[in-house]
């Protein structure tokens, strides 16, 4: 089974183009289910034959899981990766057809994502005092993913090149390597200036390899990663008073629920986010309705 994984993994980077962080989660959740469908099975793991692996058997698996307390959407997520890994096998002869086809997924989850409120949204970025090149840094990162509304995927595959200044646009590999140009507002804008006039440089000094394209860099002076920069939405969040989790996706949901609150069309938002279905734009809908039913809850003498 490891030597069929490796292959899917090999496919997922090539032909896929799947991101980095998307090829990881694959092989974590499929790794994971190698060693409990060994041991159920009473077989070694590197004698565990996809064939061996059947609905009854795929259903213990998600049964367990579900008993471990994993959510509904993160067993979707790994039933999802062995569904593609065993399109994979198929695909590639090792197997007839797809055994997974007959376990039914297990119903998603409606949870509205959390959206910070305008005013919080300007509390976490004005908490940071620009006073050294790693503060200038964090400032630019929390006012591009709050402008601009970007995955943070696609963040730290940014490169200087990628930043016009000029036209207040960022060029973005999104998923599926997808590229789109979004705007990055005025205050983005003057926070990636500062950064790359005072920041970036001091940064890139304590590079000891080769050049680095990167935009945002990290202490040593390599390319940040998406664990930095979900450690520094959290830390910062919490400096600014904002109780609760907060990440990198929740900026991009308070962007999109923004702008649909101000007035945007939701296809310039669907756009703007990179959604390749309308739909999954249109759960900020829901947000904006919800929050028009507070207020109209809290105000209207006969509500």
């Amino acid at each position: 089974m490891y030597t069929y994984l490796d292959r899917f993994v090999v496919f997922l980077q090539t032909e896929k183009r799947a991101s980095p962080r998307t090829v990881e989660e694959y092989q974590k959740d499929i790794f994971h289910g190698i060693e409990f469908l060994s041991r159920l099975l009473g077989v070694s793991d590197e004698a565990l034959e996809p064939g061996q692996v059947t609905p009854a058997v795929m259903r213990r698996y998600l049964s367990h899981l579900a008993g471990a307390g994993l959510s509904r959407n993160s067993l979707l997520r790994r039933l999802a990766a062995w569904r593609s890994f065993f399109r994979f096998l198929c695909r590639e002869g090792v197997l007839k057809n797809n055994p997974l086809r007959y376990v039914s997924s297990p119903r998603r989850e409606k949870r509205l994502p959390r959206v910070l409120y305008p005013a919080e949204a300007k509390r976490l970025v004005e908490t940071v005092a620009v006073t050294d090149p790693l503060r200038l840094r964090d400032r630019a990162i929390l006012e591009v993913l709050y402008a601009a509304g970007i995955r943070i995927s696609e963040l730290v595959q940014l490169d200087v090149g990628d930043v016009d200044l000029g036209g207040g646009y960022l060029r973005v590999l999104g998923k599926g390597r997808k590229e789109r140009v979004v705007p990055a507002g005025a205050y983005a804008v003057e926070a990636l200036k500062a950064y790359l006039r005072h920041g970036r440089p001091q940064l890139l000094k304590k590079h000891h390899g080769r050049f680095e394209e990167a935009l945002f860099l990290n202490k040593a002076g390599g390319r940040l990663s998406p664990r930095a920069v979900r450690d520094i939405v959290r830390a910062w969040a919490l400096k600014a008073g904002i109780s609760g989790r907060v990440t990198p996706h929740t900026l991009r949901h308070s962007f999109a629920t923004h702008l649909l609150d101000g007035g945007a069309d939701l296809r310039v938002v669907q756009d703007l986010l990179g959604h390749a279905r309308l739909s999954t734009t249109q759960i900020y809908t829901r947000l904006s309705v919800e929050k028009l039913k507070r207020v109209y809850n809290k105000t209207h003498p006969r509500a």
